[in-house]
C-alpha cells in the first residue's frame, strides 16, 4: 500500500507537466545557417547577375563589293537612253556616289521615290545622284510611257534626279547594266537576279565597290546612308 500511495504524486506531477506541455506551441529553434554548396552557389551567383539583353545587336544590311575592273567599266560605258530619249550613259555621271534603283510606278514600295528625292537634294551638292531605272518586270507595276512616268514622278513625288529609259533587269532581255550589278552579293552573299522594283545599288565615287541593298531597305536605312557617305568624293567630305 505504501508504495501506491507513494507512486500516485509522481503520476500526477508527470500528468501535469505533460498537460501544461500540450497547452503552449513547441519552442523551434532556429537552425544553424549552412555553407553553401558549390551548386547553391552558382544558382546565387545566376540569380543576382543581371537578365541578358534580348535585343538583337544591329546588323549591317550592306556588303560591299569590288566588281573586276571590266565589269565597272562596262557599267558606266554601256550607252542607255534617258526617259527623255536623249543618248547617254552612267559615265556621265562620273566623279560621283551613285544609288542606281530599278523604280516602277504602281507597286507597293512606290513612295520609297520620297526619300530618294529626299537624298538627291541633301547629298547632290556633296558629289551624289540618284539614277533611277523603270522596269515593267515586277507585277506589270510599270506599264506606261516614258511621258507618262515622267509626269508621275513629276507631279507625284516631284523628282529632280535622272532617270533612263524603261529596261529589263531581269531574264534574257536584261540591259547589259544589269548584267554587270546582278554579279553583285548583297548581305547574305546572294548575287543574281533582282528581287522585285526598287532594289538599290550604291556605287562609290572612286568606282571602287558597289553596296547591294534588296528592295524593302528604305532609302534612309543607316546601312545605306553609311554607304552613300562612304561612297562620296574625297574632296566633299
Amino acid at each position: 500500500m505504501t508504495s501506491q500511495k507513494t507512486a500516485y504524486p509522481a503520476l500526477a506531477v508527470a500528468l501535469a507537466l505533460s498537460l501544461g506541455a500540450c497547452g503552449k506551441e513547441a519552442s523551434i529553434e532556429p537552425a544553424a545557417p549552412q555553407a553553401p554548396t558549390d551548386e547553391s552557389a552558382a544558382q546565387a551567383a545566376a540569380a543576382a547577375a543581371p537578365a541578358p539583353s534580348t535585343a538583337m545587336a544591329p546588323m549591317a544590311d550592306d556588303v560591299a563589293t569590288t566588281l573586276p575592273k571590266s565589269s565597272m567599266d562596262m557599267i558606266f560605258s554601256t550607252p542607255i537612253q534617258t526617259l527623255d530619249g536623249e543618248p547617254s550613259s552612267i559615265d556621265a555621271h562620273q566623279g560621283k556616289a551613285l544609288l542606281l534603283v530599278n523604280v516602277a510606278s504602281k507597286c507597293g514600295l512606290t513612295p520609297q521615290y520620297a526619300d530618294l528625292e529626299k537624298l538627291q537634294k541633301e547629298y547632290a551638292a556633296k558629289g551624289f545622284t540618284v539614277l533611277g531605272f523603270p522596269c515593267n518586270q515586277f507585277g506589270g507595276q510599270e506599264p506606261g510611257s516614258a511621258e507618262e512616268i515622267k509626269e508621275f514622278c513629276s507631279l507625284t513625288y516631284g523628282v529632280t534626279f535622272p532617270m533612263f529609259e524603261k529596261i529589263e533587269v531581269n531574264g534574257p532581255g536584261r540591259h547589259a547594266i544589269y548584267q554587270e550589278l546582278t554579279q553583285v552579293k548583297d548581305a547574305e552573299g546572294k548575287a543574281g537576279d533582282i528581287q522585285w522594283n526598287f532594289e538599290k545599288f550604291v556605287i562609290s565615287a572612286d568606282r571602287q565597290t558597289i553596296t547591294r541593298f534588296r528592295p524593302r531597305t528604305e532609302p534612309y536605312d543607316p546601312d545605306v546612308i553609311a554607304a552613300i557617305e562612304a561612297g562620296l568624293p574625297k574632296a566633299a567630305m
